[in-house]
């Protein structure tokens, strides 16, 4: 496939400039045009792009897609500017260095507009730096973006697909990969169970993203028509057909990825105006 990148995170809002107005002034992210034209957040090499809807979108974790989140070089600090400022939090401030294999690892969960979960973790950075998806075969999944997407796999051995549980819930197998500056981190659907068990009761498989609070993901081609082809003729399927939008200026088709995760494969880089 000819290469891709990571191109932005797409959410379903009932008041998208407050939520615009919530992730600037939480997060280290701008505000901006996206082609010149449509409000939305920039956030280093990437958009978070919002679509206004009419009632709460459904926030459960029910589908592919768990999280998207920012890092924190002193997370004990920033969780506490956070408290300061009036965030709430669905998961505290939480040590998780013996998962990580880091040590004075943490991570805590904003609830964010329309229940959105983002993830503040101990990193080298305090930028936009993950999303973090839920699938049926993590190995396969992540095996398909790095094909279609060029996604780079962390770690030189091959991907293990042992069972691995931690505090009972079960994380592995798993995979963790790199697209831009973008780290996209798959985990077990068996964790979903056990971690969101209201949710999940009489449930065995993934709703789509297509509606919920988290929409979908998007990377981008030179040639969207090339890149779309080839993904046809491989039997991806293909949800929406090229169409052009904003004067011209946006050029986009939509594809299912595994488990159900929705995907807008835009032409040209993610840039600011």
């Amino acid at each position: 496939m000819p290469p891709a990148h990571f191109h932005h995170i797409h959410l379903n809002a009932t008041d998208p400039a407050a939520a615009i107005e919530f992730y600037t002034s939480k997060f280290d992210c701008e505000k901006a045009k996206f082609a010149g034209e449509w409000d939305a957040v920039w956030a280093q090499k990437a958009w978070i792009l919002f679509t206004k809807v009419a009632s709460a979108p459904p926030s459960e974790i029910m589908s592919g897609i768990w999280h998207f989140g920012w890092g924190a070089e002193d997370m004990k600090a920033a969780y506490q500017k956070q408290l300061d400022s009036g965030t709430k939090f669905e998961t505290p401030i939480t040590d998780i260095s013996d998962l990580a294999n880091f040590p004075g690892f943490y991570y805590a969960y904003v609830d964010g507009p329309d229940h959105a979960l983002i993830e503040l973790n101990t990193a080298p950075h305090h930028h936009l730096g993950h999303v973090h998806l839920l699938s049926a075969d993590p190995v396969a999944a992540g095996e398909w973006y790095m094909k279609y997407f060029g996604a780079v796999r962390h770690g030189k051995e091959p991907p293990s697909r042992e069972v691995v549980f931690y505090k009972g819930y079960q994380v592995g197998p798993g995979m963790s990969l790199e697209s831009d500056n973008i780290n996209i981190i798959i985990f077990p659907k068996e964790f979903a169970p056990k971690a969101y068990p209201g949710a999940w009761k009489n449930r065995t498989a993934f709703d789509s993203t297509e509606g919920r609070v988290v929409d979908h993901i998007g990377f981008s081609f030179d040639n969207l028509s090339e890149a779309l082809e080839r993904m046809r003729k491989d039997g991806v399927k293909v949800t929406q057909e090229t169409r052009t939008v904003l004067n011209g200026k946006v050029k986009f088709a939509f594809i299912e990825g595994p488990d159900r995760v929705r995907i807008e494969l835009v032409e040209g880089s993610a840039r600011k105006e």
